[in-house]
């Protein structure tokens, strides 16, 4: 009898394990869910290159545009030799955006540089970032899960992701290809900038993909 009563108890017991285990899950989901357009923008906190922090939650009340970054990529290459990168910078400071490059190359692996000579690229290509960030961990760039270089992603004045995905509609490496393309990282800040929505939220980047290191266990 006693032996029933012990499994009677384990078998009301199970389904409730079950059910606390599901919630934890779907609470880990809420927690881990994939960055999209509307929603927050996940907050970092990082050193630049040129010793300063730089958070996200620091720059509320302001378009943040992030852009990741490898500057030994055919893709990364179309816009800079073209041009085109350093113009939508230069374009995006005036108006009072903050840009952050982001290079998550790993040690070793393909676009991996110091701080001294990610400072020396910039000038060399004279790019216009406010701010360069180099995240050989990977952190911040698998928090917005980003998959190639390029892989834009603008933050309207409230903190959420207005656009996400490729820099413009011609998924090539040739950089004659861009005077052809949609923009729809100048076209998401032009409406910010007039203050209507954005038409274009979600596109699919195209580049090459992200040179993250081995996950830190």
């Amino acid at each position: 009898m006693a032996s029933q009563h012990r499994t009677t108890a384990r078998s009301r017991v199970a389904p409730i394990a079950a059910l606390a285990a599901i919630l934890s899950i779907a609470s880990a989901t809420v927690v881990t869910a994939d960055v999209k357009p509307g929603t927050i923008a996940p907050d970092f906190s990082a050193v630049d290159t040129n010793g300063t922090t730089q958070s996200l939650s620091s720059l509320k009340g302001k378009t943040v545009v992030l852009e990741w970054t490898n500057h030994l990529c055919p893709y990364t290459v179309k816009h800079y030799r073209s041009g085109n990168m350093q113009k939508l910078q230069k374009a995006a400071a005036a108006d009072g955006v903050v840009w952050i490059s982001i290079i998550s190359s790993a040690p070793g692996l393909q676009g991996y540089v110091t701080a001294a000579q990610a400072n020396k690229l910039t000038k060399r290509r004279k790019a216009n970032p406010g701010a360069v960030i180099l995240d050989p961990k990977g952190t911040i760039g698998r928090l917005y899960r980003a998959r190639t270089t390029p892989h834009m992603f603008v933050i309207d004045a409230t903190g959420k992701v207005a656009y996400m995905g490729a820099i413009d509609s011609l998924p090539s490496a040739n950089p004659a290809d861009v005077k052809g393309a949609r923009n729809y990282v100048s076209d998401a800040l032009a409406a910010l900038k007039s203050g209507k929505p954005v038409k274009t939220t979600v596109t699919r980047a195209y580049g090459c993909s992200v040179k993250y290191g081995p996950r830190s266990s």
